[in-house]
């Protein structure tokens, strides 16, 4: 089950704790992100759930922390999931989300930043750009156009 949410839901806490002990250093970033509520008030983190825990998540929000010559938003950003449920199509799960939410807000295109090749393609994400990663190793610029 995919679940969005923000600083007022209930799987806020758990979803804090698992970004904190996560194994890849940007979502402990997320979690720092978490305890500070550093968002903006439309931006939501997507959490993958299974049972009772928090399994993965993503963020769609407005800065992809790219050059600023790319004027691009909004951005998927930190697509993770646990290593023990990889294979279940859980990122797409999260990405469905996250594009499902932004054409509710009204966006006709939404960005992802990565460092892999061939992985976003397959969930119809172009690639549009390559660039010096300011954060991270992400490298490439992606755009996939949501219909309204």
């Amino acid at each position: 089950m995919i679940i969005a949410i923000n600083k007022d839901e209930p799987w806020w806490e758990k979803t804090h704790a698992f970004a904190n002990d996560c194994p890849w250093l940007p979502g402990r970033r997320l979690a720092e992100r978490m305890s500070k509520n550093d968002f903006l008030d439309w931006e939501k983190i997507f959490i993958a759930v299974h049972g009772e825990d928090a399994v993965g998540f993503c963020v769609l929000e407005e800065n992809g922390n790219i050059p600023p010559k790319f004027n691009c938003s909004p951005f998927i950003n930190l697509v993770y999931v646990s290593e023990k449920f990889r294979g279940e199509r859980l990122s797409k799960s999260l990405i469905d989300a996250a594009l499902d939410y932004a054409q509710r807000l009204g966006y006709k295109k939404v960005y992802l930043k990565s460092e892999h090749h061939g992985l976003y393609e397959k969930y119809g994400f172009k690639k549009i750009a390559d660039f010096e990663p300011t954060v991270g190793l992400a490298n490439q610029l992606f755009e996939i156009k949501i219909s309204i």
